[in-house]
């Protein structure tokens, strides 16, 4: 039984062709002769070959017996379901070789994954969810298409098991994130500032075409509709109404631009961790800094040590002076003014994500909430639009 049903696991051995077919087909027949429409598991760890009649044979059974999936498939074998489309009629699971994390160093982190270096030349993206096949196809598909639009990014070649998730593993010869750069090279600071400003600019100008990329706009009414069950009313119908003015942009942004996330490779600058890549207003990723370099440590200073690698200083000069490079200003009030607009928007979000991991069940959880919220109800009381 696997999910409550009925389910047979037929071997796949060897080389299937047009000589053995019929009996493999009178085989899996027997087998699943006097079974109730069980679901039906076809294990092709063992498939070496499998020809056009192998291939009719299974799509005989699969009328019989609907419910029917292939597992364990090797490259080959399963660029041969591919190429002939069976992986469109049914599910075909590829085998993925298996890499330990175990001792590696964590060289960034971001919403969806963790990234482990796993020798000196790659890197493998270890996914949150269990089942990440899907969450690993879309970061491919994003991150293609922003290296296509002129981002310079990691490009992944391969998939891997670890432990019970999926990983996804990219290449980065000699790399290391900007947060051990400035942790170990305090002297590179204003470098880092200058690089991450200017790849800031070029992800912000770039145009994405209509439907490649979600809409960070949608994403944050969500936030706004959440937190009105977590904010007096008239906080709450002001703070969906601010972010509801934003217009539609079609510009790129990144979703998760803190320093981990950016990587010195030789002499260049790659931005990884692609898959929270959207388009929108640039308040939506000046919010999701903010909580980076600050947000996420007004409370407790210390993490982001845990974090970043660095102090809480160097956190709110880096935020600071990127912002002002960002503005192209050192006006103290306009930089003020785009800083506590930001806030707005990453409060509500780290509130929001707070709650949903159960912050409101520990006391250090309740206490970040009521200090997010009481700085967020100030600025709303202060501010009429978020644009800038």
């Amino acid at each position: 039984m696997e999910n409550g049903k009925e389910t047979i696991m037929i071997p796949l051995k060897g080389r299937i062709t047009s000589d053995n077919a019929a009996s493999l087909e009178q085989d899996m027949l027997s087998r699943l002769e006097g079974h109730d429409r069980p679901a039906v598991i076809l294990d092709a760890s063992a498939l070496e070959y499998i020809s056009s009649a192998g291939l009719r044979v299974i799509l005989r059974v699969k009328k019989s017996y609907p419910d029917l999936k292939i597992t364990e498939a090797s490259a080959e074998v399963y660029d041969i379901f591919e190429m002939t489309g069976f992986t469109e009629m049914m599910t075909v699971e590829k085998a993925y070789r298996t890499v330990s994390i175990e001792g590696c160093e964590e060289i960034g982190r971001g919403a969806n994954g963790t990234i482990y270096r796993i020798d000196k030349d790659n890197v493998v993206k270890v996914y949150n969810n269990p089942d990440a096949l899907e969450d690993i196809k879309h970061e491919r598909e994003v991150a293609k298409l922003a290296l296509i639009l002129g981002i310079p990014t990691a490009i992944s070649y391969d998939v891997v098991k670890v432990g019970n998730s999926y990983g996804s593993v990219f290449e980065l010869l000699n790399a290391q994130s900007f947060s051990k750069i400035l942790s170990n090279e305090p002297d590179k600071f204003d470098w880092c500032v200058d690089e991450y400003v200017e790849m800031l600019k070029k992800i912000h100008g770039t145009v994405v075409p209509a439907g490649k990329l979600p809409d960070m706009k949608v994403t944050a009414d969500n936030w706004a509709s959440f937190m009105k069950d977590h904010l007096p009313k008239e906080y709450g119908d002001k703070l969906a109404a601010l972010i509801s003015a934003i217009p539609h942009d079609d510009h790129m942004m990144h979703g998760d631009y803190h320093t981990k996330n950016l990587e010195l490779q030789d002499d260049e600058v790659l931005i990884i961790d692609m898959d929270t890549l959207a388009v929108g207003h640039p308040v939506f990723e000046l919010a999701s800094m903010y909580n980076s370099f600050i947000g996420y440590s007004e409370y407790d200073p210390e993490a982001i040590k845990d974090f970043q690698g660095f102090d809480i200083e160097t956190g709110k000069k880096f935020w600071r002076q990127s912002l002002a490079g960002y503005l192209g200003t050192d006006d103290e009030n306009r930089l003020n003014e785009v800083e506590d607009k930001a806030r707005i928007i990453g409060y509500a979000r780290m509130i929001r994500r707070s709650i949903r991991r159960k912050g409101l069940e520990s006391d250090k959880g309740r206490a970040e909430i009521e200090l997010w919220k009481s700085e967020l109800t100030k600025l709303l009381d202060t501010y009429d639009t978020l644009l800038f």
